[in-house]
């Protein structure tokens, strides 16, 4: 009479029941192996994170610009263009529709103007921005006082803290400066806030100099030799710079037709780009293999511990057989044992690996103030699940199909 897979699966998780302290053993290689992997990884998630973070704070790695060409040659002589493309905030709003993601698109122009705070005080040298509404959040500037300004508004400025307090007479005081008129270039200009630079605050929050932020449409009567205006997307990850790169081109493509490469130029740092990314992939294999090991030394244990329980249960196994059990019913039993082994092994290890990983980040951050986290992802709890799963499955399969070939008669003759 045939015998169901239900039936073999608890006649496997039965006999390690009945062997608790073998069971335990062969469970703790698995457990090892798989801490091991799920610590790793969950470091390697957050070292990533936190490199991930640090680039797109201080390189320019993630950004793809688009600026205008301002030069044409002739005859080897270089030649200022009369049609330079002049790039305003709707042509920034446009783009960033273009890109149809969560990249940030930046357009700035940047130069230097004489300030005169009034008749009585000398002109004062600044160094000013002109930059979209959206640039404050982009960069990590936050407001000490007053607002930011909107694409629409003129003659208006933000000031850092430094240029407040100068422009206020009072660097205790920099808000006394809010609502003050002060001249840029000989055009008058309004105060309407101050800003700082916030925690993590990127390139282009102006330094620690005289500085203030105007709007990009409003820039060349703000600035002396004002820079023509440059548009940069940035990627949110490294891996997604190339197809940012293509949609920004198609709509370049689209905007100034079949012969846009004559008056913009579109660049990334792609030699650069392609070494981060090989870097990370290098990282994740290298912390992959090293897991791996461990992983692997705890199916061997399975597989020994099998083994030695077919050897030790061959009457049994006979016995099995020649009350109708099929060799599929003993392959499933020891496979079953097999898994549970692995999976009660994963389940511990995973637990064991998370809270490695989140003390030596702890330690981490207390020894090196960097800001590094454990993350856990979901994939990296399905990595660990699965490969537990394999191990047991991969190991387990031999000593599996050892005991599902014996024959019944040999096998309830074995002593």
């Amino acid at each position: 009479m045939p015998i169901s897979a239900g039936s073999s699966l608890n006649v496997g998780l039965d006999a390690l029941r009945a062997n608790p302290l073998r069971t335990i053993l062969s469970t703790l290689g698995v457990v090892m192996g798989v801490g091991a992997m799920v610590s790793v990884l969950s470091m390697g998630d957050g070292v990533e994170k936190f490199a991930r973070d640090q680039i797109a704070e201080t390189t320019d790695l993630l950004g793809i610009s688009v600026a205008p060409v301002t030069s044409t040659t002739v005859d080897g002589l270089s030649l200022r263009r009369d049609d330079i493309i002049r790039f305003r905030s709707a042509d920034a709003r446009a783009l960033r529709e273009a890109v149809e993601g969560e990249e940030k698109v930046v357009l700035v122009t940047t130069g230097v103007a004489l300030v005169v705070l009034d008749s009585t005080a000398a002109p004062r040298g600044f160094t000013v921005l002109g930059t979209l509404e959206a640039h404050a959040e982009d960069v990590g500037l936050e407001l000490l006082a007053g607002r930011w300004y909107r694409d629409a508004d003129t003659a208006v400025i933000v000031l850092n803290r430094r240029a407040a307090g100068v422009v206020a007479g009072d660097t205790a005081a920099p808000e006394r400066a809010l609502g003050r008129t002060i001249r840029l270039q000989g055009n008058p200009h309004e105060v309407i806030g101050i800003a700082v630079a916030g925690e993590g605050a990127g390139r282009g929050s102006g330094g620690d100099g005289l500085t203030g932020f105007v709007p990009v449409d409003a820039a060349e009567q703000a600035i002396s030799g004002a820079r023509v205006p440059a548009l940069i997307v940035s990627a949110r990850l490294i891996e997604e710079v190339d197809s940012v790169r293509a949609r920004t081109e198609r709509w370049a493509a689209a905007t100034y037709g079949p012969n846009w490469k004559e008056r913009l130029a579109i660049s990334t740092n792609q030699a650069r780009v392609a070494q981060v990314a090989a870097g990370m992939l290098v990282f994740k294999l290298l912390m992959g293999s090293i897991t791996g090991v461990s992983l692997l030394v705890g199916g061997i244990g399975i597989m020994n511990v099998l083994l030695a329980a077919v050897a030790e249960r061959t009457r049994e196994i006979g016995i099995r057989k020649a009350t109708g059990a099929r060799d599929r019913d003993i392959l499933v039993q020891f496979l079953a044992e097999s898994v549970a082994i692995t999976s009660a092994g994963a389940a511990v290890g995973v637990a064991l690996g998370l809270g490695i990983a989140f003390a030596t980040a702890a330690i981490m951050r207390t020894q090196t103030s960097a800001p590094v986290r454990a993350a856990v992802t979901p994939g990296t709890i399905a990595v660990a699940a699965g490969a537990a799963v394999f191990i047991g499955i991969v190991f387990g399969l031999y000593p599996a199909l050892r005991a599902s070939r014996l024959s019944p008669i040999d096998a309830i003759r074995h002593e």
